[in-house]
């Protein structure tokens, strides 16, 4: 997504003068004058038929037009468009078109020249100068005109209009006059015609005896000549009056000689190669008389070879509704397929290709189109014609859970099995920075390859300033393997446009001292943009006429494949978190965002009963469209361009329902696929004064005691009883509910326990041994909390067996405040400063739960739900915020300042873990952290984890957002310093385009916090993390389920964990993922039950047999090893 298109529109609207001194008009006015047609390009008809590049090629746009009337023809040389600076795809710079005409005399009156437009762009029409003779006679901006349609020749919906300048009599000449048509600002205008009115009496007279030089340059290119490579200086003669015989002497050496024919002409001067820069003498003759003198500057030419990626950025919506982008970039396909049959005879380095940017499209084209469009897209596929990469969108990667970072790739290795083709590299675009464990991704999906294109400005940090136009090898957390990685400075909407562009760039290159000899250019003409069918031909006609630069129409990976071969063995490592910029925008829609994340780790709990209960149903495509919908939401498109500025807009709105339907379809499908994991297990209802059970189900891979909670009525109770007949701990909430303590619960396994029936009913039972509660403190064995009654947050935490409050009061908040920026500035965060409401809701002897509620600003309530246990040391606290509908800029945090002397943080991010700072890539975001399930605050005698399970967003230290300027590096930190106070960012508004304008109701944000003796421990931190996110599930059974389900595997490992375990997608194995969160390298044995599984191979995300297995794995410190199992 392009924000420039936004802004600029909102500049040209505000430059808007519909005053008298407008010349815009509508078709039908008429002139009060007697001027009659002197001389015209094309026909008034309303149509842009009969101009070069019409009616919609309006990418293939590479040099301004100069017209002389009587010679030029309209469909060679004017084309229908005429771009603006805001036009990326025709250079970003202003344009001027030329016409030259003759006169006999000059006139006796003022003439006219008029512009019949039949379109301006509607939102950021040009403004438009006139100038005759070097004088400027306009200045106008136009008025808006129809859609973008109009360009690509649809113009039904067009706004023709006329542009109409009097050119006074006094600058007019006898002989050559020049017309210059410029467009200063703003985006295109389409003609219809151009007519030059002049008083009755005036006479055309041919173009005079006319060979002037235009423009001359020494250029960074090589052509060969004389039997060698030599540099290129470049000129325009414009020529009028027939042939005539010039010479280009440099230095005193005859360089070119030829014969210029009538119009504008470009000449190619070959001189010899310089190896250091130096002045030269040009000289430029007819045969008569010397037109040119002038000194130039030679500098050396390297032999550069550009790459050119062809390709469309996907933005799944932004510029239209997604649906109907989706099937654009069908046609795309189709369209480049077509064009790349035509241009197949080319020179193979003009042949046309496409790079299919992310697999979204692909997906749905090859389900719904028909078998010989399918056998085409594989066959063009397999001949290198389409270049498959391996995303599945443009992702906010740091977003993604652990299991979702994978299943980003796991329809490429679909792909790969169906069309026997590998897929070994990954293009991003627009989105700026990324999460470490994406090498980790890609490394086990067989991509070698990584082309980065982010956003060229807008809210990118210090991405582009500190890699722009670097290549490295980015090691993963393991330091096991490694992506090769090259972002080009710019990007992939800036990519290459034409030849001037392109010489600009390689000169910027040049004095930047760029190491590579090969470039790499996105040719991307917008954001869900056509391909440009055009640059085949433009390329085959460049490399005849230039040796160097040579361009080459490549796939990513052909690229990189060679640019590994040339440099690869040259390139830096890097190691660390890549840590992203634009993840902020998803606090925009937290409660969506949260619901994303808890679905997420419902599918992995689903996917783990259904290996544990019933591999060989396994439906793995409803678990794939279930992913997939996550890994929709979590794509950088949140919305349309406009979902800031016309929020109520039917665009926002139906893109923003879709969008959000990605979140609410993945939740009911994530909810009916663990409910049909457990069908075999489900209990009639039976009798109810009967003794029922309730089988515990441990999701995660190693033995668990928790809190279980019965959400079903279970009647009268008496009494919990384990399998061996002794009663455990139970509690009745007092909203009837029922939690016990469930011990001991086998991996990957389940326990049956008994619920005798027969007791007091619904009514709650208190604590027989706890300590009483009074006022505003909340006591156990363990802790002490209490709630400062002006803020709703923890004002002490006291650790009994650390003797220490756990709340730094130096910073003046407390633990779980609420604090809201009105605006962008955080010195003027605002508090809870009213009376809160305290309410105790449980006492004991399993749960004590405390509510506190109180009005805030930028809400209508704020409540907290504290949460204690004697039996679990954990304490969890509930925060709903009911947030009122603001669309002025606002942010939320909720502060964590714990006092942990000189504690350092480490946070888990998806397979790996950091510290700040020393774990960040140079020009990583440091204002924000987007973090996993957990953070740790230790010293070497004690720390906090702390948790949190629906808001992704931290700040460290205190509130750091948001930017000054967008489009700025200032503001954006370079060094973080020590802290140990958390702010959990929970919600904003702050982007101006594509996130959501504002969010309101209530949204649940559940944090946990683990205080502990001795320092930073990573496998109880990753525990505590998993444990916190993935419950134990509890399910109605009867006595017929067995007392105890034992998994086939068990992994023995001090320091290995089994994260991940699903069926394969061929229901003939099991697919276990082993994560070591320790730096150091571990070792981890398995012991199967063979009558179930026997056999044991290493895999990836193929997920087919690799190495075979038989004795213990090693799993290098934060490595992923992946198992299969049959």
């Amino acid at each position: 997504m392009r924000l420039r298109s936004v802004i600029f529109a909102l500049v040209s609207c505000a430059l808007l003068n519909p005053g008298p001194s407008l010349r815009s008009l509508c078709f039908g006015a008429e002139s009060s004058d007697t001027r009659t047609v002197l001389w015209q390009i094309g026909q008034k008809d309303g149509k842009t038929e009969g101009f070069a590049l019409a009616p919609n090629a309006f990418s293939q746009y590479r040099e301004d037009p100069i017209f002389l009337v009587g010679v030029s023809d309209p469909a060679r040389d004017w084309p229908y468009v005429q771009p603006g600076p805001a036009d990326v795809w025709a250079g970003g710079r202003p344009h001027t078109a030329t016409v030259l005409f003759g006169l006999e005399s000059p006139p006796s009156g003022d003439c006219e020249l008029v512009l019949y437009l039949a379109n301006t762009h509607y939102r950021s029409p040009p403004r438009v100068a006139i100038s005759a003779n070097g004088k400027i006679v306009l200045q106008e901006t136009l008025l808006p005109g129809g859609p973008d349609a109009t360009i690509m020749g649809d113009l039904k919906e067009a706004k023709p209009c006329e542009v109409r300048a009097t050119i006074p009599a006094g600058a007019l000449r006898t002989g050559t006059n020049v017309i210059s048509i410029s467009t200063q600002d703003g985006s295109w205008m389409l003609y219809d015609a151009v007519m030059f009115l002049a008083p009755a009496g005036v006479r055309m007279a041919p173009l005079g005896d006319v060979t002037a030089v235009r423009s001359v340059q020494a250029v960074p290119a090589l052509v060969k000549a004389h039997g060698e490579l030599r540099q290129v200086i470049e000129m325009v003669v414009i020529r009028a009056g027939g042939p005539e015989s010039v010479e280009v002497i440099c230095e005193g050496t005859p360089c070119w000689s030829g014969s210029v024919k009538d119009g504008a002409q470009e000449i190619i001067v070959p001189v010899p190669r310089v190896t250091e820069r130096r002045d030269v003498n040009l000289v430029v003759r007819t045969s008569d008389k010397v037109i040119l003198e002038t000194k130039l500057t030679l500098d050396p030419v390297r032999e550069w070879v550009v790459y050119l990626l062809p390709h469309s950025h996907v933005d799944i919506g932004y510029t239209d509704i997604q649906t109907k982008i989706e099937e654009n970039h069908w046609h795309f396909y189709e369209q480049a397929l077509e064009t790349a049959a035509k241009t197949a005879d080319y020179p193979p380095e003009a042949q046309f290709k496409w790079n299919v940017e992310v697999l979204w499209a692909v997906d749905s084209y090859l389900r719904k189109s028909s078998p010989e469009k399918r056998a085409a897209f594989v066959e063009g596929v397999r001949k290198g014609v389409i270049g498959l990469q391996a995303l599945y969108g443009n992702e906010l990667t740091a977003l993604c859970r652990p299991e979702e970072l994978l299943r980003l790739l796991d329809y490429s290795q679909r792909l790969k099995e169906q069309m026997g083709v590998p897929i070994d590299s990954a293009m991003i675009s627009d989105v700026p920075g990324y999460t470490w464990g994406i090498v980790t991704a890609l490394a086990q999906a067989g991509v070698r390859y990584f082309s980065i294109g982010p956003n060229g400005g807008h809210r990118i940090g210090h991405t582009l300033q500190v890699w722009g136009d670097e290549a490295f090898w980015w090691k993963s957390p393991s330091g096991q393997e490694r992506v090769l990685c090259w972002i080009p400075r710019r990007g992939y909407w800036r990519g290459f446009r034409g030849k001037a562009e392109l010489f600009a760039y390689l000169r910027e290159l040049q004095e930047s001292q760029y190491p590579f000899e090969m470039v790499q250019l996105r040719h991307c003409l917008g954001d869900n943009a056509a391909p440009d069918v055009g640059i085949s031909d433009f390329v085959k006609e460049w490399n005849e006429k230039y040796a160097y630069p040579r361009l080459v129409i490549a796939t990513c990976s052909e690229m990189m494949r060679e640019f590994e071969r040339r440099y690869g063995d040259k390139l830096p490592e890097v190691a660390g978190d890549f840590t992203p910029y634009w993840e902020d925008g998803a606090a925009s829609s937290a409660r969506e965002t949260g619901l994303v994340r808890r679905v997420a780790d419902r599918l992995s709990s689903a996917e783990t009963l259904w290996a544990m209960l019933r591999p060989g149903d396994y439906p793995d495509e409803l678990f794939y469209q279930a992913w997939r919908n996550v890994v929709l939401y979590d794509e950088h498109t949140w919305g349309a361009h406009n979902s800031i500025t016309e929020p109520d807009s039917e665009f926002a709105k139906s893109q923003w329902q879709i969008k959000q339907s990605f979140a609410l379809e993945a939740d009911r499908q994530s909810r009916e696929l663990l409910a049909r994991s457990l069908e075999g297990l489900v209990s009639e209802q039976g009798n109810e004064a009967a003794d029922r059970f309730v089988m515990v189900l441990n999701p995660t891979g190693w033995v668990r005691s928790d809190l279980v909670t019965l959400d079903a009525q279970v009647g009268s109770l008496m009494s919990i009883q384990d399998g061996q007949g002794a009663a455990v701990p139970w509690q009745r909430l007092s909203d009837g509910r029922v939690v016990f303590w469930a011990q001991d619960v086998p991996a990957f396994g389940g326990r049956r326990f008994r619920l005798v029936l027969g007791g007091q009913g619904n009514v709650p039972r208190d604590s027989e041994n706890g300590v009483p509660e009074s006022g505003t403190a909340i006591e156990t064995p363990r802790y002490t909390l209490e709630v400062e009654p002006q803020t709703g947050a923890l004002r002490r935490l006291v650790d009994k067996q650390l003797n220490r409050d756990l709340v730094d009061k130096t910073k003046g908040w407390g633990l779980a405040e609420y604090l809201y920026v009105p605006g962008r500035n955080p010195d003027k965060v605002q508090r809870i400063t009213g009376a809160c409401t305290v309410t105790r809701l449980e006492q004991g002897p399993l749960v004590r739960r405390w509510a506190v509620e109180s009005r805030a600003p930028g809400c209508r309530t704020v409540k907290w739900i504290y949460e204690l246990s004697d039996v679990k040391a954990q304490i969890k606290v509930d925060m709903i915020l009911d947030k009122e509908k603001i669309r002025s800029p606002e942010g939320v945090h909720i502060a964590f300042p714990f006092d942990v002397p000189d504690g350092q943080i480490r946070m888990e991010l998806a397979w790996a873990i950091i510290r700040p700072e020393a774990d960040q890539l140079p020009g990583a975001c440091k204002n924000y952290f987007t973090v996993q399930r957990w953070i740790d605050v230790s010293n070497d005698q004690f720390g906090v984890l702390w948790g949190a399970w629906d808001a992704p967003l931290v700040e460290l230290g205190t509130i750091r957002t948001d930017v000054p300027q967008p489009f700025s590096p200032e503001g954006w930190l370079t060094k973080i310093e020590p802290t140990q106070t958390i702010l959990s960012y929970v919600m904003n508004n702050y982007w101006e385009t594509n996130y959501k304008a504002d969010q309101e109701g209530p949204t649940l944000f559940t944090y946990f916090v683990l205080p502990h003796r001795g320092g930073y421990d990573p496998v109880m931190a990753t525990r505590f993390g998993i444990e916190s996110t993935r419950p134990l599930i509890a399910l109605l059974v009867d006595s017929r389920t067995p007392a105890e389900l034992l998994s086939p595997i068990t992994v023995e490992s001090e320091s290995v964990l089994p994260v991940e375990c699903k069926p394969s997608r061929d229901g003939r194995g099991i697919i276990l993922r082993l994560f070591n969160p320790q730096q150091a390298p571990a070792e981890a044995a398995l012991k199967l039950d063979e009558k179930r599984l026997s056999r044991v191979w290493l895999t990836d995300l193929s997920e087919r047999p690799g190495a075979p297995l038989s004795g213990p794995v090693t799993v290098p410190g934060f490595g992923l090893v992946s198992l299969r199992l049959e």
